[in-house]
């Protein structure tokens, strides 16, 4: 298969603001170098608690935010964020909550008329055509072209933001929480959607959650985000069955049910690190009971576990 998606030590540092020496201070790192690739037709989960970096990781990936470093490619091309048109007809982003993603002062056809003449430069016979095609594959009725977005469901709202993704004719979808929002019923309505669209468009699908229940039904292979770093990557298969890492065990011990979110057990250490101050060595040993000496001194590095499966451990588990 070919490569869709290829992410080289792909970064992100924000600045500290305030106070007279802050520009003298170290940033903080909100991702740090990240490299991975995803094949076309492939759906990567990626998982992890609120404030590991998903969010800020998938806006990178989009062109919403500048990356500090690394590189981006779609098909063997590298993308340069200053240049939004390109980064849209291949990539697009479908928001987490899907009403205040939408322009409220705006129609439903208004909305998904923007990226057909913004970045395909579509006349409006055309438009017409496309977003009628659109619609009907996200299951909405051509009636509701002419309304507003406050008169939409959740469910409803968020069909329209992924029409409006796929107006543009992307290659690749990132999909950032997007049925964390509604009710569990509809959850699955708009999954079993998304995974029709992936069929009938030929898309590949980066999607990102909290609820590792989710990213196990929908997902090829699994990426472990935590602090801002990967610690563990491989087949779905592998990383739900025999988790490597002793943060993945935690998540995948946490989320037993479709639908339930991400909570940690109470034990020692249960929060993240300090971003502003963060620890040396690995950045999940405050919280691991497997953590020895050479975790709190050492960054252990992404190895090779078993096939296509890799974590980020020094003491990973072998069972």
């Amino acid at each position: 298969m070919t490569e869709a998606l290829r992410v080289t030590n792909l970064s992100k540092t924000f600045p500290r603001a305030g106070g007279l020496f802050a520009g003298a201070r170290p940033g903080v790192r909100a991702v740090r170098p990240v490299s991975f690739a995803v094949e076309t037709g492939e759906t990567l989960g990626i998982v992890g608690e609120s404030g590991c970096g998903k969010s800020t990781f998938a806006r990178m990936l989009v062109g919403l935010l500048p990356p500090s470093g690394g590189e981006i490619e779609i098909e063997g091309r590298r993308l340069d964020n200053a240049d939004p048109a390109r980064f849209g007809k291949m990539i697009q982003y479908v928001f987490q909550d899907p009403i205040s993603s939408l322009n409220p002062r705006k129609t439903i056809r208004q909305i998904l008329e923007a990226p057909l003449r913004l970045l395909h430069g579509m006349g409006r016979a055309e438009r017409d055509a496309r977003i009628a095609e659109i619609f009907d594959s996200v299951h909405l009725r051509p009636e509701f072209l002419d309304r507003y977005p406050h008169e939409f469901s959740g469910g409803q709202a968020q069909r329209i933001g992924i029409a409006r993704a796929l107006a543009a004719a992307p290659r690749i979808l990132v999909l950032d929480e997007p049925v964390s929002a509604l009710d569990v019923s509809v959850q699955a309505q708009v999954l079993n959607l998304l995974a029709r669209l992936k069929d009938d468009f030929g898309l590949t699908y980066l999607f990102i959650s909290h609820d590792l229940a989710v990213v196990e039904a929908v997902s090829d292979r699994v990426l472990v985000l935590y602090f801002g770093a990967v610690v563990e990557i491989g087949r779905a298969e592998s990383i739900f069955k025999r988790p490597r890492h002793p943060y993945t065990r935690l998540l995948a011990d946490s989320a037993p049910v479709v639908g339930r979110p991400l909570r940690a057990p109470e034990q020692r250490g249960s929060e993240l690190p300090d971003p502003l101050d963060p620890p040396p060595g690995c950045a999940f040993a405050g919280r691991c009971p497997r953590a020895t000496d050479l975790c709190r001194t050492e960054e252990p590095r992404l190895r090779p576990m078993e096939e296509d499966q890799l974590a980020a451990c020094h003491h990973p588990f072998e069972d």
